[in-house]
């Protein structure tokens, strides 16, 4: 198991954080193996199926360019203005190969890690100029798996290059007989070839490398416990820091809702733990709203703002326990309670007709009907 250096093992999974921050860094996995792989594999194929191109392109140029007229011959200048027209023209030839080279090389890069960049990666560490870090790299299962992969692919390559040379040895002899665009054509053909298959035998290492990269990169990122503890204190904030933000905030909510509490048509109370303010609006609500709700101190104190504001109060335990426990804030109450809240408001609006044009006093109902499944007894 992998430990810091404080000897904690480092035993817990990367955080999104840690991630992030890691490549901020510039700490991406990559795989120097793949692109190898990608750019002599792609970069083989293409020259082989360029080879006739760039033969019947590179005869013109040497057919062009080094046959000397009589007037060249006496110009001091001539010669390397026909190298410089050679240089050009087997650069501008060369272009395609260069341009498929530099998509290999950006796509192979990206294919592990992704698109990555950092600016703190890019800046100059003179802590890498340290012979003795740089003898710990050497020196560490890292530095040992790179020269084990160095060996591996010495031994591949070199094993599949004798193994051409043996095979191909006659028709290398050959080459020497044929004509010059003849012999180009098929040189370029057996270079072609011969490259293809020496950077397919990179394909194995390759497929041994990728997963290695990606392991040893997450295995880098683990955390110890202790520091996925200090990051969540860091991103979180500490505990008491978090209770004191949760109390004020139930702090403003609280007091925003008494000063829904005026505004009610009602408050239902249990008579004393719970209290639960009701608004009903015709025009605007397709149902009664709750505009405000607490048990204990909070109900005491929702019963006294609506006392002094002349809200009317309804005691009616079922109802208000069934009111508090299945809707919240500024939510229409249940289906279920529609008909013992429809109740509640007719009592409710003819008390209120009664106190402003007086005649019978209106009679509370017994009780209100509240169905089993919304009850809390």
């Amino acid at each position: 198991m992998a430990e810091n250096q404080d000897g904690q093992e480092k035993s817990q999974e990367p955080t999104a954080k840690k991630i992030s921050d890691a490549r901020k860094k510039g700490q991406v996995p990559r795989s120097r193996e793949l692109n190898t792989m990608a750019l002599t594999f792609l970069g083989s194929a293409t020259l082989l199926l360029m080879a006739p191109y760039f033969a019947s392109r590179m005869n013109a140029i040497l057919t062009t360019q080094f046959t000397l007229k009589r007037v060249d011959i006496f110009d001091p200048n001539a010669m390397l203005a026909h190298l410089t027209r050679a240089i050009g023209d087997a650069l501008f030839m060369l272009l395609p190969f260069f341009a498929v080279m530099v998509a290999v090389a950006l796509l192979a890069t990206l294919a592990v890690g992704g698109f990555n960049v950092s600016a703190e990666a890019m800046q100059p560490k003179f802590s890498k100029f340290n012979p003795i870090k740089g003898m710990k790299r050497i020196f560490s299962a890292k530095g040992l798996m790179e020269l084990l992969k160095s060996l591996f692919k010495f031994l591949l390559v070199g094993t599949a290059t004798a193994t051409m040379l043996w095979f191909w040895s006659d028709e290398l002899i050959a080459l020497g007989n044929l004509n010059v665009e003849l012999a180009l054509s098929e040189g370029l053909r057996l270079i072609g070839w011969s490259s293809l298959l020496l950077s397919s035998t990179l394909i194995l290492l390759a497929l041994v490398d990728v997963p290695f990269q990606l392991w040893q990169y997450h295995k880098d990122l683990k955390m110890t416990q202790q520091e996925v503890r200090d990051e969540y204190k860091e991103t979180e904030g500490k505990p008491e820091v978090k209770n004191r933000l949760r109390q004020m905030q139930r702090e403003i909510a609280v007091r925003r809702m008494m000063q829904e509490v005026p505004k009610a048509d009602v408050v239902v109370t249990n008579p004393t733990h719970y209290a639960v303010a009701l608004r009903y609006d015709p025009d605007r609500m397709q149902a009664p709203q709750v505009v405000a709700k607490g048990k204990d101190l909070v109900a005491a104190n929702i019963r006294e703002v609506a006392e002094a504001n002349n809200v009317p109060q309804v005691e009616a335990p079922l109802l208000a326990r069934a009111i508090y426990f299945n809707t919240e804030l500024d939510q229409q109450i249940p289906a279920g309670l529609f008909l013992a809240v429809a109740q509640l408001l007719a009592y409710v609006f003819q008390l209120r007709a009664y106190r402003e044009q007086g005649g019978d006093i209106p009679t509370a109902p017994d009780t209100y009907p509240v169905p089993e499944e919304l009850r809390h007894d």
